[in-house]
């Protein structure tokens, strides 16, 4: 296995990702959730399952921008998400339609909030103050049981795969939301524990593999490791899968953003951290001198 040797090609499928998904942002921007934007959540039990254009003909009234999604056992619910910040008169007497058209109860109203676009600021600020933490803390603790060159492999690794996500959600315009933050945060943490993996492995053959070439000590580690990262990953997605095909939106809207994060993870514990930690180790010199106060 020679990933150091074809590291630009690894790079390079990344990089493609990242642009295309900064273009569709930089042209259309990120399709962002009421949790940012801000509008109303209205959640509806019908009885049964009805088609969209049939809920479309009343809330196009209030809102053609509004989402209609199915929901709750054999999609008998219905999930309005307006644009629209509806006050509380307005989303009554959208419920008060679907109530006279369907023979409703009052009780069938399950769930109705009013999103403020100051909810959504609050989210991104608490989420970057999160994540610049977790970033200094995760740095810190690699740099103190490896070195300061694995510590910035691994870091850039995890902003690889935050931006690969938010690339896939702005290619595929999948509405961002605070699901989708949570589930970013909980990927910084699953991925650093794959990426550290392999670089326990390279220090271990440093070790055994004095004065060999880095290329070779990387590549090596990398072919003890792949089959448990892969065998891993591969477990954690069946549960996850599994979630968003039989979940609630709820569940779904969290589960969707770790589907991508696992994948990113993988790939870049296996294909992006290793190679920039050969970048910066290789500038001076690409035969391994082993150090033993060094790592």
């Amino acid at each position: 296995m020679s990933i150091i040797k074809r590291r630009n090609i690894f790079f390079m499928i990344s990089l493609a990702i990242i642009i295309i998904g900064l273009g569709m942002t930089m042209v259309k921007g990120l399709n962002l959730g009421i949790d940012f934007t801000g509008g109303t959540l209205i959640q509806i039990n019908i009885g049964k399952e009805i088609d969209v254009n049939e809920a479309r003909d009343i809330i196009d009234k209030y809102d053609e921008n509004a989402s209609i999604l199915h929901a709750g056992e054999d999609n008998k619910e219905i999930i309005i998400r307006t644009t629209k910040d509806l006050n509380n008169a307005t989303r009554m007497e959208i419920f008060k339609q679907f109530k006279d058209k369907y023979n409703l109860e009052d009780e069938d109203l399950r769930n109705q909030n009013q999103f403020s676009p100051k909810i959504g600021n609050e989210i991104k600020r608490k989420a970057l103050i999160s994540v610049t933490i977790a970033t200094i803390l995760i740095l810190a603790y690699i740099t103190f049981r490896f070195e300061f060159k694995f510590g910035i492999s691994a870091i850039i690794a995890l902003v690889h795969d935050v931006l690969i996500a938010l690339a896939v959600y702005a290619i595929l315009r999948i509405p961002v939301n605070s699901s989708f933050v949570a589930a970013m945060l909980t990927i910084v943490g699953y991925s650093i524990n794959d990426t550290i993996v392999v670089f326990d492995r390279i220090r271990e053959n440093i070790k055994k593999m004095r004065k060999e070439k880095y290329e070779d000590i990387i590549n090596k580690s990398i072919s003890q490791t792949i089959v448990r990262s892969i065998n891993t990953s591969f477990t954690t997605l069946l549960a996850i899968v599994t979630l968003y095909v039989l979940g609630v939106e709820a569940i779904k809207d969290f589960a969707l953003p770790l589907i991508v994060g696992v994948l990113a993870g993988t790939y870049s514990s296996i294909f992006i951290a290793s190679p920039v930690w050969y970048l910066l180790v290789s500038r001076t010199s690409e035969r391994n001198y082993y150090n033993p106060n060094r790592v």
